[in-house]
């Protein structure tokens, strides 16, 4: 359960993800590079694990990001909430096929606004304007733009997209109320 948490005034970003290529770790680097440029206050924060995959981002990128301090990773989370309460925005720039996100959907659960990709699963967690922005795949300089128009967004603004993506959640991912919807869908 990721209870709603208060929405802090600091600019924190938040990707959390395995940290493999196509979940848009690079993205998510370039953009806060671009961001940084306007907004040397904002923060990014990166959790996630190393992946044994070959598309992942080897050790030695990880650990460049680090030292040039355009990053703060956080390294592998065995719990997200608190990162997640530490933020005021999330982000996950994947084009990793996936399903629905459940990063997303938890970061939703505890009112942030999300900025994700306009590819499958990913797209169906934001209502654009509403909840969040959603940006094309491989594009840092879009996320960039969308993390800039949050940044530059009013707090009433902000606050109600958290309330916006709190009640999508509720509406479209509850879990119980997907679950009877696959028993019904299969018959049992």
């Amino acid at each position: 359960m990721f209870p709603p948490r208060p929405l802090p005034q600091a600019p924190v970003f938040l990707m959390l993800a395995r940290l493999m290529v196509d979940k848009g770790v690079r993205e998510y680097l370039e953009a806060a590079r671009r961001v940084k440029r306007q907004y040397p206050e904002a923060r990014f924060q990166l959790a996630g694990a190393l992946d044994p995959n070959p598309a992942s981002i080897r050790q030695a990128e990880l650990d460049a990001w680090i030292r040039e301090g355009t990053i703060e990773y956080l390294g592998k989370l065995h719990g997200v909430q608190a990162a997640l309460a530490g933020c005021r925005y999330y982000v996950l720039p994947s084009y990793y096929r996936e399903g629905t996100p459940r990063s997303v959907l938890e970061a939703m659960a505890t009112g942030r606004p999300i900025i994700t990709t306009d590819a499958p699963g990913c797209r169906e967690t934001v209502d654009p304007d509403i909840n969040g922005y959603l940006v094309p795949t491989h594009d840092s300089e879009a996320l960039a733009a969308a993390m800039l128009r949050l940044l530059a967004a009013d707090n009433q603004s902000v606050e109600a997209m958290a309330v916006a993506g709190l009640d999508r959640v509720a509406r479209l991912f509850d879990v119980e109320r997907v679950n009877r919807q696959l028993m019904e869908i299969t018959g049992l």
